[in-house]
């Protein structure tokens, strides 16, 4: 009798029994997927396109015991429904939130205009804004010596919906970091979930996933317009921003993929002293000690961002001056922009010190 009660408080059976009637008069289908209630993808009658960018949009606000009966046909009063995501737990309420998508862009924005605020009963206003659909990962912490072509297999071999991957060389020397784009937000997020402890499982290796923002145009705006000064530049160094050649000479496979995980993956040159060996997780820093040592006076950085390319990493433009070597040093790299311009800008810093100790080290060999 008890286990009943507590099953009553946490859902409301009118409105259960109200869902499962909709579901049997309407012959509407929905299916239960990883803590998501799944309508369409597309429907079975649908005949529009499929939706590309900002066609679905994000409804918050929901009340707990709301069902696909009550919103399904709100949201498909504004126009045919490809698909609909209510969040779900496991008491059989919903999470306050859900996902609705449409054919077109046009219609997302129709939803927003007309149930942005629409009263689902008292006190209760539905938030209805654009979805983000972020489809971009970023898997941070691979091996110096990852391939492009060997990660994109092996992307496919652990997560689905795997479409392309692009690699730059990390701000640091542990490695380098991967941008793997999917075709789905859906397909992103499942494979977010799992992704660590695949590469674990299978390469014995830690790495860290997190989403890539897309949210850049004023974080880039405001940080083109900035010069680094001089009282910032104490910071970071390691790599540069491509592949030493020793590591670029053959194609590997993805066997060889795994043979990289655990190996060594500083680049620092061996003749490097032990005390750079502990600035080396701060490449900036370790440039200026490096300057200071031998007295060369502090180097004068000059960064500016260029543009974003197609995989989402932004290209930066440097000059750096190192005083007693009577030299500047030029050239680009690419950064992941950061959540704000001050994030932004270390990064492109760290970036700017790799390329300029690596070429640093190459002039001492050489002369």
């Amino acid at each position: 009798m008890e286990d009943k009660r507590l099953s009553s408080d946490v859902l409301n059976v009118e409105r259960v029994q109200a869902l499962e009637h909709w579901l049997k008069t309407t012959n509407t289908k929905l299916i239960q997927v990883n803590g998501q209630r799944k309508y369409g993808g597309p429907p079975d009658a649908w005949d529009g396109p499929i939706p590309e960018a900002r066609c679905e949009v994000f409804i918050s606000h929901i009340p707990r015991d709301t069902y696909e009966d009550v919103l399904i046909p709100l949201f498909s009063s504004v126009g045919p429904l490809w698909e609909f995501r209510l969040m779900m737990n496991f008491s059989g309420q919903n999470r306050g939130f859900a996902y609705a998508k449409y054919g077109t862009a046009a219609l997302a924005t129709e939803a927003i205009r007309v149930l942005h605020g629409f009263i689902l009963e008292p006190g209760c206003y539905l938030s209805v804004r654009r979805s983000t659909e972020k489809r971009h990962l970023c898997i941070g912490h691979l091996p110096a010596a990852t391939r492009q072509e060997d990660l994109l297999q092996v992307m496919r071999m652990l997560a689905e919906g795997v479409e392309r991957v692009s690699l730059k060389a990390e701000p640091g020397i542990k490695g380098v970091s991967a941008i793997v784009a999917f075709t789905s937000h859906h397909a992103a997020s499942m494979a977010k979930k799992v992704l660590v402890e695949e590469f674990k499982k299978s390469f014995s290796l830690d790495v860290s996933i997190k989403w890539l923002s897309v949210e850049r145009s004023n974080t880039e705006e405001l940080w083109c317009k900035q010069k680094v000064p001089r009282s910032l530049l104490p910071q970071k160094i390691s790599q540069p921003s491509a592949l030493p050649p020793h590591l670029a000479h053959s194609p590997l496979v993805p066997q060889r993929f795994c043979r990289t995980v655990g190996g060594p993956t500083s680049l620092l040159h061996p003749q490097l002293s032990s005390s750079a060996q502990a600035f080396a997780e701060s490449p900036v820093m370790l440039l200026r000690k490096m300057c200071e040592a031998s007295g060369l006076g502090l180097p004068v950085f000059e960064v500016f961002c260029s543009h974003t390319g197609p995989d989402g990493f932004l290209n930066v433009t440097y000059k750096v001056h190192v005083p007693g070597m009577n030299a500047s040093f030029q050239g680009m790299g690419t950064i992941l922009p950061g959540p704000n311009p001050s994030t932004t800008l270390q990064e492109a810093k760290k970036t700017v010190a790799q390329q300029v100790l690596q070429r640093v080290f190459n002039t001492q060999l050489t002369v």
